[in-house]
């Protein structure tokens, strides 16, 4: 049978080894090329095409531009993403994935405003399985091979000029917490264990590339210029959009960023490497270092552990959900091992604590204003009945930099022993440094600069100042970034971003086993967040080291999960596919298995395992 269908194929002077049969009623493609039709279980009735398995698709990157370039609709959606991320020379493909948006209704005067599309489909298709490309001139060699194609991949690795505040207008901005569960209404992610095919996507069908899984790892400029461009504008954009919130003082720094990123952008060239030998001698003293650390650090590490650190001073407490109307109160505070203790005072410390409070796995987040020399930190601490509100005050930058890096260590399980203490008491330091006011120097450069501020803040803030107003703001926040490079430009704008209290959640509405009320379960790269729906206050938070399984049933769509500490939660969703929830808590934990040692491979079969669900097995 196969040999009279392929004979009068063959007279035609075609390359026909892409091609593959796809079998319309059972949705699937016939792949295993040494199987009989009896043996796949296909009858005469059966309708199977034969087309290619690589097709165009319209691409939406984060920056906003489109590109049309060919992709894999018979393998599943990760190895497509891994094939596209090779093309455009991004790292860590296991970071990113598709999303499906909705089309929206173009108004008859917005026709002849379609996106310009970047033709990428002439670019042979890799067979390889390296996640980096071999470079040329910088760049992967099918971008040096024309002006034209070069132009492309600056696109694609420098950071766009800041878009006109009527285009951030017109964009769908969530107001609540419910508005951002809806959003999966809005756009879908693909499933990863299916191909295109399957999900209902057709040749020319318009998809957006994002980082879906906010555990950005092993990140490096000289390699990373596509992956850091386009992970800054995914995060430029959610700025923008609010679709995560942070301060005023935050927003203005943002701002300042973004135009000094815009500026730099423009007029530094691109820094290429083409010496391969280089980058080999690069390569081998990184991994020389690994090694290095990994065979002194044991015993260092033991006798650090051995002699943790202390923390001790005056601090101001205040519980706002006690019936009290007293305000900050002062106490003794200890911080040891991952827990806070606190004293009447310093004398009694010898004695037994007023209350020990244990950091792991609270929430805390920073509330600060520089100006008015406000520096609290706000903690969510679990409790059988929810989460407990607590404030703590310090008296100044020195003191709340040290407190709140041994806060953040402590809520993830490190003591102050960790070699990142003092990294992170730094970062705390230059955050709030940026922040400090410049007003003799900002009013003097006010009148040179020219600044569209309402390109570089949200809309909300385009009601509340005039441009004038906003001006001397971001030109403020400006002098304490202007000797940045680009790329620590980049990084710092990243680091800001990833150190705001709602980082990394995607919300879902769902029904938790037994309640009769919808509720929010957020899902960031370390925890599960449940949000009461009416007042939107974190009641409860669950860490993904305390999670000892997690099963579907997927007859009634419904996720179960045992905790440590005999802990069982289980829900419905109601905005989404609970696939899509399964998937992100599978992904998440599948991204704290990678190592450094092993940043080049990629573990696909231990991926599925855990995202798949039974339909991938």
């Amino acid at each position: 049978e196969t040999q009279t269908i392929a004979g009068p194929l063959l007279e035609i002077k075609q390359d026909w080894s892409d091609h593959a049969l796809w079998w319309e009623q059972k949705q699937r493609w016939l792949l295993r090329t040494a199987w009989t039709l009896e043996k796949y279980g296909i009858h005469a009735d059966a309708k199977l095409v034969f087309m290619p398995q690589h097709k165009p698709l319209r691409l939406g990157l984060p920056n906003g531009i489109t590109l049309r370039l060919r992709v894999c609709f018979s393998n599943p959606v990760f190895q497509t993403v891994m094939g596209i991320c090779r093309m455009l020379n991004i790292r860590h493909p296991e970071e990113l994935s598709l999303l499906r948006p909705i089309e929206e209704k173009k108004k008859k005067k917005d026709k002849n405003l379609a996106p310009e599309i970047y033709d990428l489909t002439e670019v042979p298709l890799s067979s390889g399985t390296l996640s980096r490309p071999c470079l040329y001139n910088g760049m992967p060699a099918h971008f040096a091979d024309s002006p034209e194609m070069e132009a492309i991949y600056k696109m694609l690795s420098v950071s766009q000029p800041p878009p006109a505040p009527e285009v951030i207008a017109k964009q769908y901005r969530p107001a609540s917490v419910v508005d951002k569960a809806h959003i999966n209404g809005r756009y879908v992610w693909l499933d990863s264990s299916r191909c295109l095919l399957q999900q209902g996507i057709q040749e020319s069908d318009k998809l957006w590339l994002r980082f879906k899984y906010y555990a950005t790892y092993d990140m490096d400029s000289k390699y990373d210029a596509v992956r850091l461009t386009q992970l800054y504008e995914q995060a430029r954009w959610a700025i923008l959009l609010e679709d995560i919130d942070c301060t005023e003082e935050e927003m203005m720094l943002f701002g300042a960023l973004q135009y000094h990123i815009s500026k730099v952008a423009q007029s530094e060239p691109q820094i290429m490497s083409n010496n391969p030998a280089m980058d080999d001698l690069d390569s081998a003293l990184q991994s020389l270092e690994v090694k290095m650390e990994g065979e002194g650090s044991s015993a260092s590490d033991l006798l650090e552990n051995m002699t943790a650190p202390e923390l001790t001073d005056y601090l101001k407490i205040f519980r706002p959900k006690r019936l009290t109307l007293k305000g900050y109160k002062q106490y003794w505070f200890k911080f040891q091992d991952t827990s806070i203790s606190y004293f009447k005072s310093k004398e009694e410390s010898i004695g037994e604590p007023i209350q020990m409070i244990n950091l792991k796995g609270c929430e805390v987040a920073p509330d600060v204003n520089v100006a008015a020399q406000k520096f609290l930190i706000r903690l969510l601490i679990p409790a059988p009945e929810g989460m407990n509100e607590v404030y703590l005050r310090c008296e100044n930058e020195q003191q709340y930099a040290q407190w709140m890096a041994g806060c953040r260590l402590g809520s993830k399980g490190k003591t102050l022993a960790d070699s990142s203490f003092q990294s992170e008491i730094q970062s705390i330091r230059s955050f709030l440094a940026m922040q400090k006011t410049n007003s003799s120097s900002s009013s003097a450069n006010a009148s040179e600069e020219s600044i569209n501020t309402h390109s570089l803040v949200s809309p909300r803030y385009h009601k509340k100042y005039k441009p004038k107003q906003l001006t001397p703001r971001i030109l403020d926040a400006y002098q304490n970034v202007a000797q940045l490079s680009l790329t620590d430009a980049l990084m710092r704008f990243l680091q800001i971003w990833q150190a705001l209290p709602d980082f990394g959640l995607a919300y879902v509405v769902v029904r938790f086993k037994g309640s009769r009320k919808d509720e929010v379960l957020g899902i960031a790269p370390n925890r599960l967040i449940r949000i009461d729906l009416s007042v939107g206050d974190v009641v409860k938070t669950w860490r993904y080291n305390n999670m000892k399984q997690w099963n579907v049933n997927w007859d009634i769509r419904q996720m179960a999960i045992e905790f440590e500490g005999n802990v069982n939660i289980a829900f419905s969703c109601v905005t989404a596919d609970c696939k899509i929830v399964h998937e992100f808590i599978g992904g998440y934990i599948f991204m704290s298995t990678r190592s450094r040692e092993k940043s080049e491979t990629l573990n696909e079969e231990l991926f599925h395992k855990l995202t798949g669900g039974h339909e991938a097995l």
